[in-house]
């Protein structure tokens, strides 16, 4: 077996007590915040498999509810997460369920306030790392160990290349791209993961592109 990085044996620096349950899922709640692209007022955490098991003692819940509030994994404040969350507004329910899924760390969180809501399936396979494969409906496989952007267009033709030649106007290197689809014709989701983190004149330039309804990121 190859190893990518050193993370990849030992594992990110991390408040305890698990890699897999509390780093990663307190990248699952930041990756699910920064696509929201807002502090969300609310969340409905769903858990399957292992983390539905085991959430309150090894930490899942903390941490994915500091994931919420923007800690990264070796955040101290994840420890003071529920009562940083109460004096941030935001609101949280844990939801355990029987269901069977791919993986057994997994987890759905809905999130949302007053402007709109999101739907993000996260999971956690080791190490603190973790694949995000739904977003609103949409399959996808993000690692968020990249930074990535997030386009939701309609399904016409040359949105693609368009988003392809704007990132290229800024000398940004796409890394790795898939597009998926609920339904022909309809609504699309390009998922790009990129070198370097993008600035905000960038994602504002994709959005004026026509036939495109909205861009987040995702950075490193």
């Amino acid at each position: 077996m190859k190893f990518t990085s050193v993370f990849d044996i030992i594992g990110p620096v991390m408040i305890g007590p698990s890699s897999s349950h509390t780093a990663g899922a307190a990248r699952i709640g930041r990756v699910a915040r920064d696509l929201f692209g807002r502090q969300p007022k609310w969340a409905k955490i769903h858990l399957y498999g292992s983390f539905a098991e085991t959430y309150r003692g090894h930490g899942t819940d903390v941490a994915i509810v500091g994931g919420l509030l923007n800690y990264d994994t070796f955040d101290d404040r994840i420890k003071t997460a529920f009562a940083d969350a109460k004096k941030a507004g935001l609101e949280y329910e844990f939801i355990p369920e029987t269901a069977n899924t791919e993986h057994p760390n997994t987890a759905r969180l809905v999130i949302g306030d007053d402007d709109g809501e999101m739907s993000v399936v996260g999971i956690s396979i080791g190490g603190g790392k973790i694949e995000v494969s739904e977003v609103n409906g949409f399959k996808l496989r993000l690692t968020g160990g990249m930074p990535a952007i997030l386009v939701v267009h309609d399904d016409r033709a040359g949105c693609i290349a368009n988003v392809a030649n704007c990132l290229a106007m800024h000398e940004v290197n796409i890394g790795h791209m898939e597009v998926s689809r609920i339904e022909r014709g309809l609504t699309a989701l390009m998922v790009i993961e990129v070198d370097q983190n993008i600035e905000d004149k960038v994602l504002q330039q994709i959005s004026l592109i026509p036939y495109i309804t909205k861009v987040s990121k995702i950075n490193n």
